[in-house]
């Protein structure tokens, strides 16, 4: 019974979560065959934020959560606004925007150019991003 006890005492207080956009479609210029610099493309993003959360957001402090909806139309203009010859630069200039809190920890953006190939449902790309930890003991003995 005391393990039992124990075991329903301890904090199940989570530490991260995760945001999860999924299937955000969008038009934009990507390529550089001459028809793609003159007629948009869809796109179809998928976004994953992991970031740290403490225990004023599961109070629900709006203040203190991670704002998806401010991130998604930050994308949204960069992508519908832009013009880019590769995925790659697609995706990185999206990926920049999603890590840019302080709190996120790691995300990912994969993006999909439906139709890019002629017997493919679509082309897809993804980026990743972690944050650089630094450990106490790393941090000490540049300080030595």
């Amino acid at each position: 019974m005391s393990e039992i006890n124990s075991f329903t005492n301890r904090s199940s207080q989570p530490s991260c979560a995760t945001i999860n956009i999924k299937n955000l479609r969008l038009r934009t210029f990507i390529g550089f065959n001459p028809d793609e610099k003159t007629k948009k493309q869809d796109v179809v993003l998928n976004i994953e934020i992991n970031y740290g959360i403490d225990g004023l957001v599961l109070q629900d402090h709006i203040d203190d959560a991670l704002n998806y909806k401010t991130i998604t139309k930050r994308v949204i203009s960069l992508v519908e606004e832009g013009r880019f010859l590769l995925l790659e630069k697609l995706a990185s200039d999206v990926l920049s925007i999603c890590s840019e809190h302080p709190g996120i920890q790691s995300s990912s953006v994969t993006i999909d150019k439906p139709h890019a190939l002629r017997f493919a449902d679509s082309v897809s790309l993804t980026l990743k991003y972690r944050a650089e930890v630094v450990s106490t003991h790393q941090f000490l003995e540049k300080a030595s």
